[in-house]
């Protein structure tokens, strides 16, 4: 078993009227086999926080802490990160203009297990992947991303999440810009990986919908840089009954335990 622990995480960014505080004192432990949910309004910190596991320049961790196993993840640069397990499918995936599919992924993989896979198990898992997200064999021979649709760019997030096999995934906000159909193709694709490597999952989201073929064994509530709320599935539901106002004016306050 794998975890993946924040410990009271502090961030800042750079913006036009100075340093700003985004994450004030997050505390998380995600294990493999679990799937974590965090929700909140706009500019809660929920991608800040996706992105300072993952290791973006742009956000200066201030204080706390955060280990995978007891190693120091904000020791590790960004490709030793995806070697120690963690993966990140981002909100807005970027296009890699002159490198095929097909390249990108081996090259990755070769660099996460140490070695080249065999050619023909590769192109076996390839096809097999692509075929279960529905996707074109003709992606495999394009550039990354380029020309893709918003569905095409997250459902490639998924086939590397397939192939590349992380301990832990972080998913920021992959449903959103997804129609039905394209929604119900990605969860199953995030549901296989998990069930076939006992994936840890932290599921960034503003809506419940993923969560309907998703389900997730914890639900927190971010609002203003912090966990203002714990609990099970039932939160989620609660949340998109009654929305985040209630949380607004209780930013500051201490997160309530799990469960509650």
């Amino acid at each position: 078993m794998s975890v993946l622990e924040v410990r009271d995480l502090h961030v800042t960014v750079d913006t036009d009227a100075g340093v700003t505080p985004i994450l004030n004192g997050v505390t998380l432990t995600i294990r493999t086999g679990e799937t974590h949910a965090i929700m909140g309004p706009n500019g809660s910190g929920k991608s800040t926080l996706a992105y300072t596991i993952a290791g973006h320049p742009k956000y200066t961790v201030t204080s706390g802490s955060i280990t995978l196993d007891g190693e120091d993840v904000l020791a590790m640069t960004v490709d030793e990160r995806a070697r120690a397990g963690l993966f990140l499918a981002m909100q807005y995936p970027v296009e890699i203009p002159g490198v095929t599919v097909s390249n990108f992924l081996r090259t990755a993989k070769t660099a996460i297990d140490g070695e080249a896979p065999s050619i023909r198990n590769w192109v076996k898992d390839i096809r097999v992947s692509m075929k279960n997200l529905r996707m074109d064999p003709k992606f495999a021979e394009r550039n990354v991303n380029e020309g893709f649709s918003g569905g095409e760019k997250k459902r490639h997030e998924i086939l590397q999440l397939e192939l590349l096999k992380p301990r832990i995934a972080v998913l920021d906000e992959t449903d959103s810009g997804l129609d039905v159909d394209a929604l119900k193709i990605v969860s199953e694709g995030v549901n296989r990986a998990k069930a076939e490597t006992d994936l840890g999952v932290l599921l960034i989201t503003h809506y419940t919908r993923i969560l309907r073929y998703i389900a997730p064994d914890f639900v927190h509530v971010m609002v203003a840089g912090r966990i203002v709320e714990e609990g099970g599935p039932e939160l989620a539901d609660r949340l998109e009954n009654e929305g985040y106002d209630r949380f607004l004016d209780t930013a500051s306050e201490p997160a309530a335990p799990a469960g509650a």
